[in-house]
């Protein structure tokens, strides 16, 4: 799987949204600005309103009082958008970037998903958006509101004391680079985090798949244990972080308390000394608030950063997996098919195998053939008929559709002349109605219902509680085997396409289910191009054509009689 160099930067993902940011700053910097601005109100109060005849006194109180009520009014309003607007800006950035995770989720192809967990996937499509989020709307404006009432205390208190300023100033070479130190291994901690609730994610997932298969061997327990080691490894990675933010948090809490005991100590002795006014201590003090206050706002915003980040990393790993399946810039629409599929000296290889499944195999279909695949596992029946819809590309040679390179054709004209029928049915959690339309979505319900009679599944759907309207529940766990097998046949009916492929489709029925499925099926392959894989020799004994494939390629090749007067492969095969 190849991966882009082009690096997108996580700020990109302000573009839709600088109105909304803006106005998030702009209303972060007011009310940064109207805290600031509460202490010197009581400043002036303390050090020179109540030294005034007493009736004056309290009517400037009075005005002043209303004054900090406004200034109190703002704040709020300056907090109710930061916190309503600014979430929902991070919501709708969440929501974009779930598209577009779930988007390049579809792009990807056959070789991307050999290698993955679903349940891994999901975590970064859920936990780690979150957090990206969180970051990307709470960073700016606590950076915002940080630096103004850092600067701004420091400023105000530089009028105030020049002395204690520089004090209270010097501690913070010394948090910043306890920071920095910390920071590096918390980063290292914080993505392990992230590996490991994936893992779990993916256990769990791998478990509730299968979880009729647990019960069925009683093995609750050893799922239980197998979840268990997972959830220890994950405590143990969070301990470790835990053990970092404990060090950080409390070191760093204990070094603005300090600020606010040296500012007591030193500015008592002032007052002592006669080098500072009361006042200008209360005001100090309340301004050494103001002052720690957005320190711990920055520490707390490096637990988020990290957490954050170390989600956008993983979400990069994925967004920059770039499909080793995609149209080509100048693809062409696949019009008008006949059918005819050709194998122009194929090979191919899986990306972690040695050895070729396929080896300079050339085949040709004419188009409304029934051709049958058969030979022994690994033989590279399902590789073969895989690479005809491009679920994989080919290592060397050539698939042609109708003269057509399937490289050369568009993705999505090329699937469209295809249908599949699979051993393991896959129907979507929804109703009857619901997994035939998969087929064609824009069908009318008569094209539906015309489909599943054609699939010889109408008498079965109409027995059912609602009709086409049961919910047949995930995976169609409601369904029998060969129930699901026919609304898959119905679907590949309602979808119309030249080309058909049968990997095994009657493998897992029994008798009576095979017999109905096979007649659905040799319905459905009339006058089109058709392609089974089977292990069952019996239910092809009808094909025109069988190919045996081995390790070699096709070995023989021929009607069942002339393979049977072979003595050769496929007698053995039939045999067996």
């Amino acid at each position: 799987m190849s991966k882009t160099n082009k690096k997108v930067s996580i700020f990109s993902y302000y573009g839709p949204y600088q109105g909304l940011l803006a106005l998030d700053l702009f209303f972060a910097t007011l009310g940064a600005s109207v805290t600031l601005a509460m202490p010197l109100i009581v400043r002036y109060i303390t050090g020179t309103v109540i030294y005034e005849e007493s009736g004056a006194a309290w009517q400037t109180i009075l005005r002043l009082s209303a004054l900090m009520i406004v200034l109190l009014l703002v704040e709020l309003g300056c907090n109710f958008y930061i916190t309503y607007w600014g979430h929902l800006m991070g919501a709708r950035m969440e929501y974009g970037m779930r598209n577009d995770i779930f988007e390049h989720y579809q792009k990807l192809s056959f070789t991307f998903y050999d290698n993955q967990k679903v349940g891994q996937l999901m975590s970064r499509v859920t936990n780690d958006l979150f957090d990206i989020t969180e970051l990307l709307h709470h960073g700016p404006e606590d950076i915002i509101i940080s630096l103004i009432k850092i600067v701004g205390a420091l400023v105000i208190l530089g009028h105030i004391n020049v002395r204690l300023t520089v004090l209270t100033a010097s501690f913070l070479p010394f948090i910043l680079a306890f920071a920095l130190y910390l920071n590096k291994r918390m980063k290292r901690v914080f993505k392990q985090n992230r590996v490991k609730m994936a893992d779990i994610n993916g256990q769990i997932e791998d478990n509730l798949s299968g979880i009729r298969v647990v019960k069925s061997f009683a093995n609750e327990a050893i799922e239980m244990e197998k979840f268990k080691e997972g959830n220890d490894r994950f405590l143990a990675t969070k301990r470790h972080s835990y053990l970092y933010m404990g060090t950080y948090q409390s070191v760093l809490n204990a070094m603005l308390t300090a600020v606010t005991i040296v500012v007591v100590l030193v500015g008592s002795r002032l007052i002592i000394g006669g080098n500072m006014a009361i006042p200008d201590l209360i005001t100090f003090l309340l301004y050494i608030a103001n002052f720690t206050e957005p320190v711990k706002k920055l520490i707390n915003f490096t637990e988020q950063f990290q957490n954050g980040y170390s989600g956008y990393t993983r979400f990069r790993e994925i967004m920059d997996i770039q499909p080793d399946i995609a149209d080509k810039a100048d693809a062409k629409e696949l019009t008008d098919v006949l059918g005819t599929v050709e194998f122009r000296d194929v090979s191919f290889r899986y990306e972690d195998a040695t050895e070729k499944v396929l080896d300079h195999v050339s085949l040709n279909v004419p188009a409304g053939s029934y051709v049958a695949l058969v030979g022994s596992s690994g033989g590279g029946k399902t590789t073969l008929c895989s690479l005809i819809p491009r679920f994989y590309d080919v290592t060397g040679g050539s698939v042609c559709i109708d003269g057509n390179d399937v490289r050369d054709v568009t993705l999505q004209s090329l699937r469209n002349n295809i249908g599949i029928v699979q051993q393991d049915v896959y129907l979507f959690a929804g109703t009857v109605m619901d997994n035939i339309l998969y087929g064609r979505p824009d069908a009318t319900r008569e094209e539906v219902i015309k489909a599943a009679k054609n699939a010889n599944a109408h008498d079965f759907i109409m027995e059912l509680p609602d009709g086409y309207d049961t919910d047949i529940g995930q995976r169609g766990v409601k369904l029998s085997g060969g129930q699901k097998q026919r609304l898959s046949i119905a679907r590949v009916f309602l979808k119309n396409p030249r080309i058909l492929i049968f990997d095994e489709a009657t493998s897992a029925l029994d008798n009576e289910s095979e017999r109905i499925v096979q007649e659905s099926l040799e319905t459905l392959a009339k006058d089109r191009t058709t392609f089974v894989i089977a292990h069952r020799l019996s239910t092809i004994r009808n094909a025109e054509r069988i190919l045996v494939l081995t390790e070699d390629g096709i070995a023989e090749e021929g009607t069942h009689e002339e393979l049977m007067a072979m003595h050769g492969a496929y007698e053995k095969l039939y045999n067996m």
